[in-house]
């Protein structure tokens, strides 16, 4: 084995171990609202009858969820199929979301070897070391890769269809364009981001287009000679690219088109939430949101970390410079294609109502290629200082990287904290009690419910007047216990106060929780179960309550139980 493979094989073992560490530790509850909802919508999934009932809209094989794409849901009931022969309870709601947390992890695995490979075509096979080092070490995609989420396949479909971009580009051939089309199709059947994927995709791909007519050798005064080669290339292989994607798109989403009517309805109700944060009830924490700057925020503090984002984000800023100054090298094309697809890509949805960090999950390795292009300009420059100021810069940043990174890893070391609110209910809250519980949010305890009664919250529900709170006072009055299994209402709800500000207001809402939390309104609080990032050695930890609301609540939410005085 020669040294590249072994460097390689050593970054992808390191991304490994962080990703299948802890795949667990939640005990395969499914807490993740979107694997949730996966594996609802997998499950009932079963083979037609006959060809008849296949293009039904009424198919079993039709599951009538159409937020992402079906191609998820296929690849991940196909392979649940296969491993019952291993373990029966792979096909079922108690262990299926384990087969899909592996198909992420191995997702993200090739992402890394992707980006590797892209690294050292646009620069050198070192940039493709940094690149593949510093993405195994994310702390974003890592915590992605603990869920089976169709954001993960998304990166890795899309990372692979921007290599074969660049393929295309030195290499034009009906080969190429295949990929591309059957790469682009795969993307759009793991979530349908039509408008994002379309855009970046298309001038990523014209780029790419007019770049191999660019370069094609010829005289400048004969320059039109070639024009009618270059159009029929463009037809030849745009035709091919597109009808790949369409075909593609076709074979593993095809209700889609057979069920055109619910596949529409549900992507523009996609739409009109990523243009209004109040269309849904768990979207009003983006009430406000700042485009940009909040992604921007996200991506620095928790996605990267300080540390591997300031490189990051230098390293675009330098990228871009670069491209302005000179453009006329062949490198420099392909990083002008990579940069022309992640400058639509951020523009778009950066400026989206809602801001869920996992959004911007497809840019990650593009930051992060960036980002090593950047520091390789960097440790050229170093070579020629001193050692110790070699040696010691490059040492305070990697461990800084990778202590930001074994810091998160806390998270899978310890029970979910829901697991252990569920444990102590149980064992501390007699049975036959009556619990406040709110609504669009996880239900405590987890097992052995049925042990209690249960009264909902409905905090969410508008308006904010004295009718509703008439209704929850009366729920109040039945309950002993009340249960916040996370954040996800309480910090909207408390921002969104008044009335004269925000088109929907809370109140009096926002009046319970001050009460509630200051021990005004006769409950106590008895427990609280939190779990944070922690500094390793140090035992640090890293107060996470600014990020995005699902970066905590999906593997780490704060749980408050309060007890009536």
């Amino acid at each position: 084995m020669n040294r590249s493979s072994l460097i390689l094989l050593s970054v992808i073992f390191l991304g490994a171990a962080f990703r299948f560490y802890g795949i667990n530790w939640d005990n395969t509850c499914c807490l993740h609202p979107d694997e949730r909802a996966i594996i609802m919508y997998t499950l009932p999934l079963t083979m037609p009858h006959n060809i008849a009932e296949f293009f039904s809209p009424q198919s079993p094989l039709n599951a009538h969820f159409f937020a992402y794409g079906n191609l998820p849901l296929y690849l991940l009931k196909l392979l649940s199929v296969i491993a019952q022969y291993i373990n029966p309870s792979f096909a079922t709601y108690a262990s299926i979301n384990l087969i899909g947390r592996g198909i992420s992890t191995l997702a993200d695995l090739g992402t890394i070897i992707i980006l590797y490979f892209i690294g050292k075509q646009v620069a050198s096979k070192y940039v493709g070391y940094l690149a593949s080092f510093f993405y195994a070490i994310s702390v974003f995609p890592i915590q992605n890769s603990h869920f089976y989420t169709v954001d993960i396949l998304l990166t890795f479909f899309i990372t692979a269809t921007l290599y074969v971009l660049l393929l295309f580009y030195r290499h034009p051939s009906k080969k190429n364009a295949v990929l591309i089309g059957v790469l682009m199709g795969l993307s759009l059947t793991t979530k349908i981001s039509a408008t994002t994927l379309f855009a970046a995709f298309t001038i990523a791909l014209s780029l790419d287009f007019l770049i191999v007519f660019l370069k094609t050798p010829h005289r400048p005064h004969i320059w039109f000679l070639h024009l009618p080669v270059f159009i029929k290339r463009l037809l030849t292989e745009g035709v091919i690219v597109v009808g790949t994607t369409l075909g593609t798109f076709t074979i593993f989403q095809p209700y889609a088109i057979i069920d055109f009517h619910e596949f529409l309805e549900q992507n523009l109700q996609q739409s009109q939430m990523t243009h209004n944060a109040y269309i849904f009830p768990y979207t009003l924490q983006y009430v406000e949101k700042i485009p940009y700057l909040y992604e921007l925020k996200n991506i620095f503090l928790w996605g990267l970390g300080p540390a591997l984002a300031t490189i990051s984000f230098a390293g675009t800023v330098y990228v871009f410079a670069t491209l302005i100054r000179s453009g006329k090298t062949g490198r420099n094309y392909q990083i002008f294609i990579l940069f022309a697809f992640f400058t639509v890509y951020f523009l778009i949805v950066g400026n989206f109502a809602v801001g869920w960090m996992r959004y911007m999950l497809p840019v990650y390795p593009l930051f992060i290629l960036f980002g090593a292009i950047f520091f390789n300009y960097l440790l050229q420059h170093l070579r020629r200082s001193s050692n110790i100021i070699n040696i010691s810069t490059l040492g305070i940043f990697f461990c800084s990287t990778l202590l930001w990174t074994l810091s998160f890893m806390h998270i899978y070391a310890v029970p979910h904290t829901r697991i252990s609110a569920t444990q102590w209910i149980l064992q501390n809250i007699p049975t036959g009690s009556t619990l406040a519980i709110e609504h669009w949010d996880d239900r405590l305890p987890l097992i052995d419910s049925e042990k209690y009664r249960f009264v909902e919250m409905t905090l969410y529900d508008q308006p904010d007047d004295e009718r509703k709170w008439q209704i929850i006072n009366e729920k109040l009055q039945q309950a002993d216990y009340i249960i916040l299994a996370s954040d996800r209402l309480y910090l909207p709800l408390q921002k969104l106060s008044d009335c004269t500000k925000y088109k929907l207001c809370y109140p009096q809402t926002a009046l319970y929780y001050q009460k509630l939390f200051l021990g005004k309104l006769g409950f106590q609080k008895i427990a609280e179960f939190t779990s944070y990032p922690t500094i390793p050695i140090l035992d640090i930890p890293l107060y996470d309550t600014s990020a995005d609301e699902a970066f905590s609540v999906v593997d780490h939410p704060k749980v408050m139980i309060f007890k009536r005085r």
